[in-house]
């Protein structure tokens, strides 16, 4: 008889609180959680004596057929949007791609020697160019196919679009900057360092004269048709 005392004694300072607030305790772990919370959570941070799985039954009850609803992630639950009005979270965000060094040199000759053809754009850089990256420029709406060259083969040539010149404000492609500017900028150095993975020395130029391509090409022709003198 004397072990029963106690467990009475136990039951009557730890009365499990009425199952509606129950509902509102489970409602408010469900709300503040970052991460869906099983019953055994429920059960640990819920007053002695308190049925989780019960009140929960009633709380998924009562969001049925609302716009946030309870639902099921393995063994624990969450709140959760309702499927049918998932299309309201989505959202259009521009992805911002940088472009490679291929690209970027690419847009640059064309920007300055244009109208150019691919095998003058290869001549310049002194290696081939990728149909991805002219595909690339051309997608980004950056270059454009130009007129034909009356040349064997009439290959076709590539010239900036207004879109571009648009986006770096200018009016015109003879708005850009020559060696000159670009060096007084900081934006050139007089010997560019050599490429990532190019084999080969660098072929010797003087010190006052830059190559913004890191190619083969007479510096002295790139002086006059960048500054288009």
């Amino acid at each position: 008889m004397s072990d029963q005392a106690p467990e009475k004694t136990e039951e009557s300072l730890f009365r499990a609180p009425p199952l509606a607030e129950q509902e509102r305790m489970i409602e408010a772990l469900l709300f503040a959680s970052a991460e869906p919370v099983s019953l055994s959570e429920m059960e640990a941070r819920m007053p002695h004596g308190s049925d989780p799985a019960e009140a929960l039954v009633l709380l998924r009850r009562r969001y049925e057929g609302r716009g946030v609803q309870v639902a099921k992630v393995g063994d624990a639950y969450a709140f959760r949007t309702a499927a049918d009005l998932g299309f309201l979270m989505a959202r259009e965000q521009v992805e911002q791609r940088k472009l490679s060094r291929a690209a970027i040199e690419t847009l640059a000759i064309v920007a300055y020697h244009q109208p150019v053809t691919r095998a003058e754009i290869e001549e310049i850089r002194g290696v081939s160019v990728s149909r991805g990256t002219v595909d690339q420029l051309i997608e980004l709406e950056w270059i454009k196919f130009g007129r034909r060259r009356m040349t064997p083969g009439r290959p076709v040539t590539y010239v900036v679009t207004p879109e571009f010149l648009d986006h770096f404000g200018l009016e015109n492609a003879r708005d850009l900057p020559g060696l000159k500017e670009l060096r007084d900028a900081g934006l050139l150095e007089s010997r560019p360092p050599d490429a990532e993975g190019e084999e080969g020395p660098e072929p010797e130029r003087d010190d006052d004269t830059g190559d913004m391509f890191d190619d083969d090409a007479d510096a002295a022709r790139d002086d006059d048709l960048i500054e288009d003198e």
